[in-house]
């Protein structure tokens, strides 16, 4: 086997503010293979978001290694990397298609192609008919599923997820996880996806990586064997329960 797409390698990143240092990843090593969809889980605060950050490139690190692509991977963090936060964060004087398309003209690609696309992302993301409303007209899981239209629109080949259904209710969050699912079904797009639920980490990861407390280390990372495609049922099953317990005894939570 060649290289993996993402390999992180005892990472350590500090902030410094004010003169003073804050230690927000002390070591942190994953690798990723291109096509993984990998979910990152860790209690609030110890540092997954600052982790997607240096897959984005918005952040350099202060020690051990960082690298995307490399051999059959060419990889071009400006171009690459689409982005879900917590937040949809749309712009509310735009209609969702013109949201969706935002990075196509940022990056300058061609509107007539870009557009075409864009309507359908709309169709696959369930949002057909909807291009030309505004966000206050979605509801928060309708708006969260032009975020994510929105991230795939430029064809990223990594696709950075920060906690993006965690401001949604139960019911909704379910029904996109399943919805996230199927994207990735039918695009194999590598996906890192940071949470802090540990259902929502087995449910949705092909590959678990658990972080612990700040300043985050990484604790244990390792495969999800559950088949696909993932229906809700599988949380009942004795499969589920071992590897949310293994997650649990993994942060000290038993």
């Amino acid at each position: 086997m060649g290289e993996p797409f993402i390999r992180l390698d005892s990472v350590r990143k500090v902030y410094r503010t004010r003169g003073e240092e804050f230690l927000a990843v002390s070591d942190v090593s994953l690798d990723i293979e291109a096509g993984e969809l990998v979910s990152l889980v860790g209690p609030s605060g110890c540092g997954k978001t600052t982790v997607l950050k240096l897959l984005a490139g918005l952040h350099g690190h202060d020690g051990g290694e960082v690298r995307i692509g490399g051999g059959e991977h060419a990889f071009d963090a400006g171009r690459d990397v689409g982005m879900v936060f917590q937040q949809s964060l749309l712009l509310k004087w735009r209609r969702i298609l013109e949201n969706v398309l935002l990075p196509a003209e940022i990056l300058g690609l061609p509107p007539k192609a870009s557009r075409e696309r864009g309507l359908e992302l709309l169709h696959m993301v369930g949002l057909e008919g909807s291009e030309h409303k505004y966000p206050y007209e979605l509801s928060g899981g309708m708006q969260q599923r032009a975020a994510i239209a929105r991230a795939l629109i430029h064809d990223p080949k990594l696709v950075l997820m920060d906690e993006p259904f965690g401001a949604l209710d139960a019911l909704t969050r379910e029904k996109m996880n399943l919805e996230l699912l199927r994207i990735w079904a039918e695009h194999r797009k590598t996906i890192v996806f940071v949470t802090h639920s540990i259902q929502e980490a087995v449910f949705l990861g092909s590959k678990c990586a658990v972080m612990t407390a700040g300043p985050a280390r990484m604790a244990e990372v390792f495969p999800i064997d559950l088949a696909h495609p993932r229906a809700l049922a599988v949380k009942t099953g004795e499969a589920f329960g071992e590897y949310t317990r293994r997650i649990y005894r993994l942060l000290d939570m038993e």
